[in-house]
């Protein structure tokens, strides 16, 4: 098991920067907008304004947007790059090569990845442009049945209806230098599905989306974070290349490229939790938190 004394989510750079020196961090949004009203996972929205201070804070300090271990056409360095990510990569702020992460065990040259989680129109409208103003690059994971609609996953369960990116948004995301992959079909719990389905929910996605928009989708989200080793092994069989967890840590070469671990980013929090994660935070400065292993996270809210 890992110990490590920190936060629960990553709001500020600070409590991560010597960390974040070890490997390469995965840092996961969802929303950036204020929680909608009657919203009851508040602590999936970053406000517009936090989210352009964080991302300064990140270009202040020289870290470059980058892809954790590279093999994939979309972030991939060392050949050809895509038209549609030129504008990107070639810019201060924009991809680092891919083969300068495998090869290194820390991260001197100070990469970082940013994560949309779900496709959420408000990342459309105020996340790009403050990807654009700090010259990074960013992926979404896309729930290819549902563009152009809505959260279905989270209205069964209560919470507020919640727009997604339509194609035409996707395809203005994609042209403006961004990245794109699966989020499943339609966002359910993969290791509650037969295996039969879930293939389906895997590979179906990929397809969709590469005939749709015309561009490779080699990187994988399991929904809610929620997978097991046959999970893992439909994603290898349907040809992605990396999948991403919400185990929180760095990703160094040795990890698992289909357990690539990530940091959610929230603005704050609120209520009695966010005290309690408070003080458990000021705790482990005293005695440091152990982080259980991927698939196996306690303690943090799971991901929609």
């Amino acid at each position: 098991m890992l110990t490590m004394t920190l936060p629960y989510y990553y709001s500020r750079l600070r409590p991560f920067r010597e960390v974040f020196r070890a490997g390469i961090p995965v840092l996961c949004f969802h929303h950036i907008k204020a929680p909608s009203h009657g919203a009851r996972l508040k602590w999936m929205y970053v406000s517009p304004r936090i989210f352009a201070r964080q991302m300064a804070e990140l270009q202040y300090e020289g870290f470059l947007t980058s892809e954790p271990f590279g093999s994939h056409a979309l972030f991939d360095t060392e050949g050809p790059v895509p038209a549609h990510l030129a504008q990107c990569s070639s810019q201060p702020g924009g991809f680092a090569s891919s083969s300068e992460v495998t090869r290194s065990h820390t991260n001197p040259n100070r990469k970082v990845v940013l994560s949309f989680d779900d496709g959420f129109r408000d990342v459309f409208e105020h996340a790009l442009p403050v990807l654009q103003h700090n010259r990074f690059c960013g992926i979404t994971f896309l729930v290819s049945d549902l563009l152009g609609k809505s959260n279905e996953w989270q209205l069964r369960m209560g919470d507020v209806k919640e727009p997604l990116m339509d194609a035409v948004q996707v395809r203005e995301w994609l042209a403006a230098g961004q990245g794109i992959g699966s989020h499943t079909k339609t966002h359910p719990h993969l290791t509650q599905l037969s295996l039969a389905d879930a293939r389906e929910e895997i590979t179906a996605s990929k397809k969709s989306l590469e005939d749709r928009f015309s561009v490779p989708i080699d990187h994988f989200c399991y929904p809610y974070g929620d997978w097991n080793e046959a999970v893992g092994d439909l994603v290898i069989e349907a040809g992605y290349k990396t999948a991403s967890t919400v185990h929180p840590g760095v990703n160094t070469p040795e990890t698992n490229p289909f357990e690539l671990n990530r940091f959610t980013a929230q603005a704050g929090t609120w209520g009695f939790k966010a005290l309690l994660q408070r003080l458990r935070a000021r705790l482990a400065r005293v005695n440091p938190v152990r982080i259980p292993p991927p698939g196996r996270l306690t303690g943090q809210p799971a991901l929609r």
